[in-house]
């Protein structure tokens, strides 16, 4: 009896973890994600429309940040991902004028808000030297 117990609560684990209502809420972060997104690349002078494209709006913030596509290689690398996604939103946020704390706190932790702060925001872009 236990063992059916126990094969029944990882069923609705998993279908919590997984089931439409988490679907639901990831579908809203991506839009929103999206939307900041095309507003900051835009500013950067890049099209708008490649912050839909999952892997490329990676690529696309890694060339604003003032560094070769290639280097988002790097992000595969465990440890060096979390290093170099600091190091890039540090630069992102200093393309925009706007210091480490806000980049480390807005542009690395909360993401989503530290773009809709940079995108809609009167930061201007200035390209890295």
């Amino acid at each position: 009896m236990p063992a059916a117990l126990t094969d029944d609560t990882a069923n609705q684990f998993w279908a919590q973890l997984f089931g439409p209502g988490t679907s639901i809420v990831g579908i809203v972060l991506y839009v929103l994600a999206v939307v900041a997104l095309w507003r900051v690349f835009t500013k950067a002078g890049w099209p708008g429309i490649l912050a839909i494209i999952p892997i490329v709006n990676v690529f696309i913030l890694v060339k604003i940040a003032g560094f070769s596509a290639w280097m988002t290689l790097l992000l595969i690398i465990p440890i060096v991902n979390i290093v170099f996604s600091i190091i890039v939103a540090i630069r992102v946020g200093r393309g925009f004028g706007k210091g480490g704390v806000f980049s480390f706190f807005l542009l690395w932790l909360l993401s989503i808000i530290g773009l809709y702060i940079i995108g809609f925001g009167s930061a201007r872009y200035t390209k890295p030297a």
